[in-house]
């Protein structure tokens, strides 16, 4: 790893290169660089949240379309009104990276990942339409390729303005006065938040759907 910034900022642009891979990476160069805030985020990201209001809000209050379980005919949409579907049809997405890249890798483009509604808010709609039925929320697969997406694109940014102030090129390790240069670089909701608001115009690529040979064999090459 003799061009650590250089590499990491092109695998973020290698649609084959996992999250679950690129990630390690980045926060072992967030801590040779001391950028103890990106560290923090970047391990947060990987491992989940467990407390919502420390989530970003790429990763809050994200839609879905609520569905109920039909003996004949499996999950069909539930009979919910526009002002149920507003108050039950949101959810956020706390897992790890880890956990949501899996999901979004065996997740066919245009279908999602199916999340039962819990106990309680389950009885509560269910007692609201009259339907006894299990009820869940089918969470579309761009929304979890979105969060996914967002985070490998914040670290492109913050990659490509570690290059653009001189941390780029061969490095096994950084001096002081290296790292005081782009001490100022600390700063991934800076990063993130850039993300959000040009992540179509950003080259990040979507995350690979699994084919029917690697879900069965696992994966090759």
């Amino acid at each position: 790893m003799s061009a650590p910034v250089n590499h990491l900022e092109e695998r973020t642009k290698d649609a084959n290169e996992t999250m679950e891979n690129i990630m390690p990476s980045a926060i072992t160069l967030a801590m040779m660089l001391r950028h103890r805030k990106m560290a923090a985020w970047l391990r947060a990201e990987l491992e989940g949240y467990s407390d919502t209001a420390k989530a970003p809000p790429f990763r809050r209050d994200l839609p879905g379309h609520i569905v109920a379980r039909s003996p004949q005919y499996g999950w069909i949409p539930a009979p919910v009104s526009d002002e149920q579907k507003a108050e039950h049809g949101h959810l956020d997405l706390l897992d790890g990276i880890k956990s949501l890249e899996k999901i979004c890798a065996s997740c066919k483009k245009g279908n999602g990942n199916r999340i039962v509604l819990p106990p309680e808010q389950m009885s509560e709609l269910q007692a609201q339409i009259n339907l006894s039925a299990e009820l869940a929320i089918n969470v579309s697969r761009t929304a979890y390729s979105n969060i996914l997406r967002t985070v490998r694109a914040a670290i492109y940014l913050w990659t490509n303005e570690l290059i653009a102030q001189g941390a780029g090129g061969e490095h096994n390790s950084f001096n002081e006065s290296e790292r005081t240069k782009v001490m100022g670089l600390d700063e991934p909701d800076q990063f993130w938040r850039q993300a959000m608001s040009e992540l179509d115009a950003l080259p990040i690529p979507d995350t690979r759907e699994v084919g029917f040979f690697e879900r069965v064999f696992g994966r090759t090459g």
